[in-house]
C-alpha cells in the first residue's frame, strides 16, 4: 500500500427523504473537482444515507410500551427512544445512566442502538435511525457511482462508535461494497519469518476512522470523502462491512 488520501467534498446539500443520494454525491464530486478514479473509495456518513432512505422518525408518532417505559427508566431516557431501541434491536446488552447498549438487527452492538438526534431537524422531536441494511445501502450506491464515473470504485457508509474500554468515539464502517472489509494476514510471515498466528487488519473499519477525521463530527457539513490509495477488494465476496462482525461463538465478552 502506497500513499494514502482522504480528500472531505463540499457542497451536498441537506438531504431529505427520497433525495437520490448518489446523484447530490456525483454532484457535489464533480462541482468540488474530484471525479473519483478507478479504485477509489467514497465514504459517505451514515446519517446522509439514513435520512435518503426515509429512516427519519417523529418521535411524536411513537407510542411507548411498558416495556420501553421501563427501560427508559433505568437508562434516564425519553420513553419514546428507549421504544425505537427496542424496535431496532435483538437484544439488549447493558443499561447504565444516560445509555443503552444494545445489538443492532444488523449485528453491530453499539450504545443506543445508533439512534442519533444530532443533525437531525430543527427541533428535537425527531430521531434518525441506522439504514435496514448497510451494506445494501453502499452496493447501491456503488452501482450508481460507478455507472456516474465508470468502475470499479468502492463504498464505505460510516458512523462513529464507541469503545468499552476507551473514551470518546471512533469512526467504524457499518456498511461497505467493493472494499477489503478485513484483511486476514494469518500463514504470512513477518520480518523474521515467523508465521503470522492471529493477525487480521480491519481494513474498511481503518479507512472509516480517517475519514470520519476528514468529515468532522460537529458542524461541517461534510459528510462525503475521496478516498484515494487503499487496495479495493479481490477475489470472492462483495466486500461488504458483515465481515468484521464477530461470531458469537467467539465472542469473549458477550
Amino acid at each position: 500500500m502506497g500513499a494514502l488520501s482522504f480528500e472531505p467534498v463540499t457542497g451536498l446539500p441537506l438531504v431529505a427523504p427520497g433525495d437520490d443520494l448518489a446523484a447530490l454525491v456525483a454532484a457535489a464530486l464533480r462541482a468540488a473537482g474530484r471525479a473519483p478514479m478507478a479504485g477509489d473509495i467514497i465514504a459517505v456518513a451514515q446519517k446522509v444515507v439514513s435520512k435518503a432512505e426515509g429512516r427519519l422518525v417523529d418521535l411524536r408518532g411513537v407510542t411507548p410500551s411498558d416495556e420501553a417505559r421501563a427501560l427508559a427508566a433505568r437508562a434516564d431516557k425519553d420513553p419514546r427512544v428507549a421504544e425505537l431501541i427496542l424496535r431496532e434491536s435483538r437484544r439488549i446488552v447493558r443499561v447504565s445512566r444516560g445509555v443503552i447498549i444494545a445489538e443492532h438487527n444488523a449485528g453491530t452492538i453499539l450504545a443506543n442502538a445508533g439512534i442519533d438526534r444530532s443533525n437531525v431537524a430543527g427541533d428535537d422531536e425527531h430521531a434518525l435511525l441506522l439504514p435496514v441494511d448497510a451494506d445494501a445501502s453502499a452496493r447501491a450506491l456503488r452501482a450508481a457511482l460507478e455507472r456516474e464515473f465508470g468502475g470499479p470504485l468502492g463504498v464505505i457508509i460510516t458512523d462513529s462508535i464507541g469503545r468499552a474500554w476507551r473514551l470518546g468515539t471512533v469512526g467504524h464502517a457499518i456498511g461497505a461494497a467493493g472494499v477489503t472489509a478485513v484483511l486476514d494476514l494469518r500463514g504470512r510471515g513477518d520480518l523474521f519469518d515467523r508465521q503470522l498466528q492471529v493477525s487480521e487488519v480491519a481494513v474498511a473499519d481503518s479507512v472509516a476512522a480517517a475519514a470520519v477525521l476528514a468529515m468532522g463530527e460537529a458542524a461541517e457539513g461534510t459528510p462525503v470523502v475521496l478516498v484515494r490509495g487503499v487496495p479495493l477488494a479481490t477475489g470472492t465476496g462483495d466486500g461488504g462491512a458483515a465481515a468484521v462482525l464477530r461470531n458469537p461463538d467467539e465472542d469473549l465478552f458477550r
